[in-house]
């Protein structure tokens, strides 16, 4: 039995465009000390996992093995999807790569975690459970009533229920009751009992992705096959569903960098300036002056400028799939 880092990274992070293109998504940006969120994610978890395997994309792999090589990781595995088929497809294509019972840590390559006592305590703690063979997600203590999260309900490790995003309202009426937690999209458990759970939930998804994976050339999985897979979120596949789930409540200090509000206290946490109404700069040295305006950001590359009201962060989204449909070239 061994513990493998099975690390996601086919996210395109439209929430945070221009900064974030198809051709370098948010996780290879390397505005976090120098280093990318990618690159913090193999090293936060090297200690606590005996390997690592990748599951990206075509578009982004080369990126991948960059900041691997990088940060002095020669021997991984790595998995190629031809399209994105979603969390299911990904995790079900690393767990039928594994042994029956290795541990898989599953995480996101696009977070940014302090890795710390409160961290590494409850990493081992999922481990724990997953030997039990349990399959664990990690539920982080909410700080602010965050529209932009998923929650858990749970009672201690016990999960309740998952509720979707919610509304402003309800994100406030779940930090007074204490018990809802940040769906932090991390996982672990032994690679047999999800793919056990999957192929009693969700059949075809196995079915296909094993079919699909059984097909790879080097590494790299086959355009057709991946078609046929199901595209569903692991949530809804098996998380949603399955009896063996536990939660890990956690208070590690955690980010997914899913939106410009993210990435704004980031950098002012680390002496980024801004002026005396909240207003920020990011991505330019020209001299820029706020007239009038409150909490805004200014997002500068060579080839497009973005202006944006703090709290209206989410909204970025809307922007990126209009460009996409509008101007494919600028994303």
């Amino acid at each position: 039995m061994k513990t493998i880092n099975v690390i996601l990274s086919g996210g395109v992070g439209s929430r945070l465009w221009p900064l974030s293109r198809k051709s370098r998504p948010k996780q290879y940006l390397p505005i976090f000390d120098g280093q990318t969120l990618f690159q913090n994610t193999i090293l936060r978890n090297r200690e606590l996992c005996d390997s690592v395997m990748v599951v990206g994309n075509q578009e982004n792999y080369q990126l991948s093995r960059n900041d691997l090589e990088e940060v002095g990781i020669k021997d991984y595995v790595e998995i190629i999807e031809a399209c994105p088929r979603n969390t299911a497809a990904a995790i079900a294509f690393a767990a039928l790569a594994a042994n029956p019972e290795d541990i898989l840590f599953v995480t996101p390559s696009d977070h940014l975690i302090e890795s710390d006592g409160a961290y590494e305590q409850s990493v081992e703690r999922g481990l724990e459970l997953a030997k039990e063979g349990y399959i664990v997600t990690f539920g982080l203590q909410p700080t602010k009533p965050e529209t932009g999260f998923g929650y858990i309900e749970s009672d201690g490790e016990n999960v309740k229920g998952f509720r979707e995003k919610p509304n402003l309202d309800t994100a406030e009426k779940f930090l007074k009751r204490g018990n809802f937690l940040w769906n932090s999209g991390m996982f672990c458990f032994q690679a047999g009992v999800f793919l056990s759970e999957l192929a009693h939930y969700q059949p075809d998804v196995l079915l296909h992705s094993k079919n699909t994976l059984e097909s790879h050339e080097n590494g790299f999985l086959d355009q057709k096959l991946s078609m046929e897979i199901p595209s569903i979120s692991v949530d809804y596949a098996v998380m949603e569903r399955t009896q063996k789930i536990k939660v890990v409540p956690s208070s590690f200090v955690w980010s997914d960098m899913g939106s410009f509000e993210s990435i704004y206290e980031y950098l002012e946490n680390n002496g980024q300036k801004r002026d005396e109404n909240g207003n920020m700069v990011i991505g330019s040295d020209i001299h820029t002056e706020f007239a009038g305006l409150k909490n805004t950001i200014l997002i500068q590359t060579k080839d497009a400028i973005l202006v944006l009201q703090k709290e209206k962060a989410q909204e970025v989204k809307k922007v990126y799939e209009r460009l996409k449909a509008e101007k494919p070239e600028l994303v």
